[in-house]
């Protein structure tokens, strides 16, 4: 008698296969999407940065307020500024020690999926160019 089909152990071993594949896989991607993230965050500290330097040529200061009144980036005066896809939140403040007319340093702050981004975390950037992170990677690791 020719059986058609599969038996019952068979189809327990394909399933514990695709279980074992997925269980592997799916943090792996995880980890992936977290990172291909952080240029979301990236883009929009160049971007704003690139912002307050015209603004700096142009009245020999930087400013906190990059909504209304500010650098107008369409949020309420002194907001913070959404990044493109939403995973960051941007805002400005005077670097340490220094005053808001000669030293901008913006934030990057993690937001909705990217809140589980524990390696590199916040993101800095400083009107001095110096780059920061606050997470368990170096600088270059997240940059």
């Amino acid at each position: 008698m020719n059986q058609r089909g599969f038996s019952l152990m068979e189809l327990m071993i394909v399933v514990a296969i695709v279980g074992i594949l997925a269980a592997i896989a799916y943090p792996s991607y995880q980890r992936y999407v977290v990172k291909t993230g952080r240029t979301d965050g990236q883009a929009k500290l160049s971007e704003i940065m690139q912002a307050q330097e015209r603004r700096f040529a142009t009245a020999q200061s930087y400013i906190t307020n990059l909504g209304a009144g500010g650098l107008g980036y369409g949020v309420v005066a002194d907001a913070a500024v959404p990044s493109d896809e939403g995973r960051y939140n941007i805002s400005a403040a005077a670097c340490a020690g220094l005053t808001i007319a000669t030293c901008v340093v913006l934030t990057a702050t993690r937001q909705g999926a990217q809140a589980n981004d524990a390696e590199c975390g916040n993101l800095t950037l400083d009107s001095r160019g110096i780059k920061g992170e606050s997470g368990t990677l170096t600088v270059d690791d997240c940059w």
